[in-house]
């Protein structure tokens, strides 16, 4: 059978476009997620003080109570307001944020990893009143907005904006870090199977210790046909101390490994923490479904 020259050079691109279609996921048009909890995010006061400038200073912890995966922060360009003595004052200094981190439900924290990615620096969440102090039954309000449930690049979360009031008398020393309210099943051990883009398994193989923080070593396993890449960003840590380490960044800035067909690939990320943090777990987005969607897990290295 003789067959043209044209119509070879259509099945030929026919065959490629076909072949490199089986093997890369295209996002699903969806709708903008939305929340559906309830109850949002809580506020509570772990000290009131004065700073160094004479002004009042509210340490503030927060907790995550949406039921489901959230990042949070306060309002851009709206100040706290206190209210005290029949009084209320703005305060514009106001750091009150997850640092872009989701946290996971039933989580507390009191600091992220702020700065820049080349000059990194703790910041602790706190508001700060200029020229103020605090009388008794004093109130303090934050504007903010938060997202929840899973990361998808093409398809921005809709915010819920709510506010935080607290009870400037109501100090709270006590508190335990990073887990709050224990929920079945959140929590996964470290080497869990974890089921990412294309079918292919996610295992944290190791975690040590290093002079500057962690390093955590990652395998994916591929079942499938086809090359895979499984997107986790740089996954930071939460600890004992209730800070976020590891400066955030988005997951699909990071590079990954390919993991060709039935085959497995490894490689490892790092994290600076403090050698006196214990109580770790970490916090890792991971591909799955389809390509820049992230669903959230929190992995157990409490041991390290």
């Amino acid at each position: 059978m003789r067959i043209r020259k044209k119509n070879l050079i259509q099945i030929l691109l026919c065959s490629l476009f076909l072949y490199a279609c089986a093997y890369i996921v295209t996002p699903a048009v969806e709708v903008t997620p939305t929340s559906t909890s309830a109850k949002g995010w809580l506020a509570l006061v772990t000290k009131v003080s004065t700073s160094s400038a004479g002004d009042l200073q509210i340490d503030i912890s927060i907790r995550n109570e949406t039921g489901d995966w959230s990042k949070m922060e306060a309002a851009a360009g709206r100040p706290a307001l206190l209210t005290s003595g029949g009084k209320t004052t703005n305060c514009d200094t106001v750091f009150v944020s997850t640092g872009g981190n989701y946290l996971a439900p039933g989580f507390q924290m009191r600091g992220y990893t702020g700065g820049t990615v080349a000059e990194p620096k703790t910041q602790l969440l706190y508001v700060e009143c200029k020229g103020m102090t605090a009388t008794p039954a004093s109130k303090l309000s934050i504007d903010y907005n938060y997202v929840t449930g899973i990361y998808n690049y093409y398809v921005s979360a809709k915010p819920v904006s709510e506010k935080l009031v607290v009870n400037l008398d109501e100090v709270a020393s006590d508190l335990k870090y990073p887990l709050a309210d224990q929920i079945d099943g959140l929590v996964e051990p470290a080497g869990a199977k974890i089921v990412a883009i294309n079918d292919c398994i996610l295992t944290l193989t190791d975690a040590k210790r290093t002079d500057t923080g962690l390093e955590l070593a990652w395998e994916t396993n591929n079942p499938g046909a086809y090359p895979t890449y499984v997107h986790i960003g740089i996954p930071p840590v939460i600890g004992s101390d209730g800070i976020i380490y590891g400066f955030y960044t988005d997951p699909t800035l990071a590079d990954a490994p390919i993991t060709l067909p039935s085959q497995k690939a490894d490689w490892t990320t790092s994290v600076a923490v403090p050698q006196d943090t214990t109580g770790l777990y970490i916090l890792v987005s991971v591909e799955t479904k389809q390509q820049k969607n992230f669903t959230s897990h929190v992995i157990d290295i409490t041991g390290k």
